[in-house]
C-alpha cells in the first residue's frame, strides 16, 4: 500500500508539473500575443500621427508658398522704411556726435 501510495503521489506530482507547465506556456503565449497587439496598436498610432503631421506640414506649406511674393514685398517695404529711418536719425544726430567726439579728443584731463 505504501508503494501504491508513493506511486500515486509521484503521478500526482507529475500531473501537477504538467498542469503548471501548461499554465506557464499559456501565460507566455498570452504575453506574446498582447505584446504583438500593443506593437500593432503603437505602429497604427504612429502612422496616424505621421499622416496628421504631414497633412499639417503640407497645409502650412501651401499657405506660405502662395503668399511668398506678398511676403517678399512686405519685407522689402519694411526694410526700406527702417533704412530710411536710420538714415534720417544719423543725419539728425551726426553733428552732435562729431561735436562730442571733438570735445573729448581735444580736452586733456590730468
Amino acid at each position: 500500500m505504501d508503494s501504491s501510495r508513493g506511486q500515486n503521489g509521484i503521478q500526482l506530482l507529475l500531473a501537477a508539473e504538467q498542469e503548471a507547465q501548461q499554465i506557464v506556456t499559456a501565460a507566455r503565449n498570452a504575453k506574446l500575443a498582447r505584446l504583438k497587439q500593443a506593437k500593432e496598436e503603437a505602429e497604427r498610432e504612429i502612422a496616424d500621427f505621421r499622416a496628421q503631421m504631414e497633412a499639417d506640414y503640407q497645409r502650412k506649406l501651401t499657405e506660405t508658398s502662395g503668399d511668398s511674393g506678398a511676403n517678399v514685398k512686405r519685407l522689402e517695404k519694411e526694410t526700406n522704411e527702417k533704412i530710411e529711418h536710420l538714415q534720417k536719425e544719423a543725419e539728425r544726430i551726426s553733428t552732435d556726435v562729431v561735436e562730442m567726439l571733438l570735445k573729448h579728443i581735444t580736452s586733456v584731463k590730468y
